[in-house]
């Protein structure tokens, strides 16, 4: 297929099958598709739809992200993962505020510039909502190249990569570009998709080098497997005689960066030295049952460990980035998902014994 007649099929198809009720496509500005393709990055639609009604509710404009502070950003995105992102979010906030006037800059290249925001996602925030034309590359957009040019290499590969984005400028038409960006998105998200595409009903079939082969169903090719590595790590839920359980606010670069987050030993036998720091003496232990949570890189394997323990100081300056956290009136803090849940646990286990 011509790259116009390419453009045209996904274009109409979008017309009569698209997706056109998201959230984001609703009163569409820069601000709120830069919001929802930093939140889909590694993350499913079904799983963005609520956290990104929260963010709106809470932080409507660039203005209100820039001026929020960073616990409250962090906050909405608990549970969201790869907190990097968020992070950025507010760091790029400031500077649309104080470097643009609070004004997304016209131009995608400018856009990739800014912290969070590549090629792929500076195209969708300048020809979703600004109408400019622009490539995109995510992950569906490079399911649908893949197989249409029939890549044989793993799409993320440098090369590859560097082929499917010659592939998406060629085939990105110069008008209604907000329609084909979506339709392409759209394209892999409902019939190209990662098993079991439904070729029958995609509207460049005919030009797609993958079905012409019957390759549809082996290619893009996938990442090559790699054994994660494992690590372990004992948590503690040291609770006062408040039932509030401390936590320390980890260093804003690094795993669960800016995070708050518990205590961590890798023995419990270890524990004399962290409880002497915080002036605490241990009443009871309790093993709770383990956790694992996988990252990209690894597996991270949780014992964590329920401490009645009295002293509880109150933190002054110099622990600042040391609270109670109280189960009952909890604050509004960013919270890494595996240790949201141990919280829960602990509430839990901590209302049985009143």
């Amino acid at each position: 297929m011509s790259p116009e007649a390419f453009g045209s099929a996904v274009v109409a198809w979008y017309a009569q099958h698209g997706r056109k009720d998201l959230p984001w496509q609703q009163d569409t500005s820069p601000y709120r598709v830069w919001v929802s393709e930093i939140m889909l990055q590694q993350t499913q639609v079904s799983t963005v739809l609520d956290y990104f009604a929260r963010f709106m509710h809470a932080l409507p404009n660039v203005q209100a992200l820039a001026a929020a502070p960073l616990d409250e950003v962090l906050h909405l995105w608990t549970g969201l993962g790869y907190y990097t992102r968020a992070r950025n979010l507010h760091k790029t906030a400031q500077l649309i505020c104080t470097t643009y006037a609070g004004e997304f800059p016209r131009s995608a290249e400018i856009l990739a510039s800014l912290p969070g925001i590549g090629p792929s996602t500076a195209g969708a925030i300048a020809s979703l909502s600004m109408g400019l034309r622009a490539p995109i590359l995510d992950g569906n957009v490079k399911r649908v190249l893949a197989r249409y040019s029939a890549e044989t290499s793993y799409p993320g590969a440098s090369q590859a990569t560097k082929r499917l984005w010659q592939l998406a400028e060629q085939l990105t038409p110069q008008h209604n570009v907000a329609h084909y960006t979506q339709a392409m998105m759209d394209l892999g998200a409902t019939l190209c998709t990662r098993k079991q595409p439904n070729c029958t009903d995609c509207p460049v079939q005919s030009g797609c080098l993958a079905f012409a082969n019957g390759q549809q169903h082996v290619l893009p090719v996938p990442r090559p497997r790699k054994e994660l590595p494992v690590r372990r790590v004992a948590m503690l839920l040291l609770a006062n005689q408040d039932n509030a359980i401390l936590l320390s606010q980890r260093p804003s670069e690094g795993l669960w960066g800016g995070l708050w987050s518990l205590p961590e030993l890798n023995d419990i036998h270890s524990l004399a030295p962290l409880l002497q720091r915080y002036q605490l003496n241990s009443q009871q232990q309790q093993r709770l049952t383990p956790l694992r949570h996988t990252f990209s890189h690894f597996h991270l394997d949780i014992e964590p460990w329920l401490i009645r323990v009295q002293g509880a100081p109150a933190f002054g300056v110099a622990e600042s980035n040391t609270l109670w956290y109280n189960l009952l009136n909890p604050p509004r803090l960013g919270l890494a998902a595996p240790v949201k849940e141990l919280l829960q646990r602990a509430f839990m286990q901590l209302q049985q014994e009143i």
